[in-house]
């Protein structure tokens, strides 16, 4: 008996669409939050940061806010814009691979959400909720259904 080799397909792994549709809606809200802040420059951040002290009743002087609103310029909303662009292309280049089952696509995917997990299970450590377990199995989820699809083409190539 021969065993057909794997085909990725679209309709032979649903689970790519989903995730090249997942990973394209990422890319899609990066490139608008990227839009966004360059249009609007670092002043309505600063107004939302110096509310938020006020409310809190924050040291205006010492702490984090305080120093992410002395941090907060228009050079450094460039070189935000710059780097969430480039997160968007990322993530955008992925979801056409993944919709079209190319395999770099598949590692690329697979390798990216897997540099994620430590910092998840960092996160689950330091603030344990449901919203930190929701993104960890999300991410376990992710990598799972991209090696699931690399170990199969490993295989039928094999």
């Amino acid at each position: 008996m021969t065993e057909t080799p794997y085909n990725p397909a679209p309709q032979a792994h649903p689970g790519l669409h989903v995730l090249a549709l997942f990973e394209g809606l990422k890319g899609l809200l990066a490139l608008i939050a990227a839009a966004s802040l360059e249009v609007l420059g670092p002043q309505p951040l600063r107004h939302l940061i110096a509310v938020l002290i006020a409310k809190f009743n924050l040291n205006p002087v010492h702490g984090t806010l305080p120093s992410l609103l002395d941090a907060i310029n228009p050079g450094a909303v460039h070189l935000a814009v710059a780097v969430v662009s480039l997160y968007a292309v990322w993530r955008l280049i992925e979801a056409w691979g993944l919709w079209r089952a190319k395999a770099w696509a598949s590692w690329l995917g697979c390798v990216g959400t897997a540099a994620y997990l430590p910092l998840d299970v960092y996160a689950l450590y330091r603030h344990h909720g449901w919203h930190t377990w929701t993104v960890l199995v999300l991410n376990l989820i992710v990598v799972a259904v991209l090696a699931r699809d690399l170990v199969k083409r490993h295989a039928s190539a094999s």
